[in-house]
């Protein structure tokens, strides 16, 4: 358990918190499902015989608990469109009861163009404007937390990377920023990649895990630039990057170059942590990548 004592404590209350929910909704709990990293998600039964996903998250600090919120008010927002929908939820226990799909586009195994392709239609169906007021943070919000994050962390490991990825990553940090438009934003899932994109039948598909934002399209377009990245480094990585992000944006009627921006920001922000979190060549190579791009 890497969260430690916190962690082993959520650990040994999880089954009389299962039992709990399993009683107030009348459910059939089967199957846990292996990937996740905070939190406990099964399939389960309802009363009515209905197929569902049991989610319970693992709040161990206010960050956290925001985040299981924040989900919460995104599944609300997006009612079914794009997204898994929302059965039921538990704030107490931090629990969600959701739409049972299919097998997500890793395990599908489908070749790369169509896993993009897949991603950015599946935006496309989640998009939806929202209320200045909704409750969720902007992509402003976000784009100065990254900045932070991202000098802070390089810092602490020790530079990892050419100081000039970090400032090519702060100066984006902060045109994202001055480019926000509170009216022409949007619903953002801000974690829209291939485990995250399930399918839901009939050719369609639809997200689960929505951190949630109130950000440029361009924004949620940036996790499929940052993942997939060892096609990039197969050959002039500069010219390949580009041309996914020109791809991308042709399919969702974006300028390509907020999609190239926040890519970029993602894919530093991401080596960093990756570093920090696992270390090894895999988490080098999204700083490659980047490094390449300038």
């Amino acid at each position: 358990m890497s969260n430690g004592v916190a962690g082993r404590r959520w650990l040994d209350g999880l089954p009389s918190v299962v039992a709990r929910l399993v009683e107030r909704w009348g459910l059939e709990v089967g199957q846990s499902f292996r990937g996740g990293t905070a939190g406990f998600v099964a399939s389960a039964v309802d009363a009515s015989g209905r197929a569902c996903v049991l989610k319970v998250a693992m709040p161990l600090d206010m960050d956290e608990i925001d985040s299981f919120r924040r989900s919460v008010l995104v599944h609300k927002l997006a009612d079914g469109r794009g997204c898994a929908e929302l059965y039921d939820h538990d704030e107490s226990d931090f629990a969600m009861l959701l739409e049972r799909l299919g097998p997500n586009l890793e395990e599908l195994g489908l070749p790369l163009a169509e896993r993009l392709r897949a991603i950015a239609t599946t935006l496309q169906s989640f998009w939806r404007p929202v209320a200045q007021d909704c409750g969720l943070p902007t992509g402003a919000d976000k784009a100065a937390w990254l900045a932070r994050y991202i000098e802070s962390t390089w810092m602490e490991l020790g530079q990892p990377c050419e100081r000039a990825v970090i400032d090519r990553a702060l100066q984006y940090c902060n045109e994202r920023a001055a480019a926000f438009d509170p009216t022409t934003s949007v619903l953002v899932h801000a974690d829209a990649h291939g485990w995250n994109t399930v399918d839901a039948g009939s050719g369609s598909y639809k997200f689960v895990d929505p951190e949630g934002l109130r950000s440029d399209r361009a924004h949620d377009l940036s996790v499929p630039m940052r993942e997939y990245n060892e096609p990039l480094l197969a050959g002039d990585t500069q010219r390949l990057v580009r041309e996914r992000a020109e791809m991308l944006a042709s399919w969702c009627e974006v300028d390509p170059e907020p999609v190239l921006q926040w890519g970029f920001i993602e894919r530093v922000s991401t080596g960093l942590a990756n570093v920090r979190d696992f270390g090894g060549d895999d988490a080098m190579v999204f700083l490659e990548v980047a490094r390449r791009c300038l």
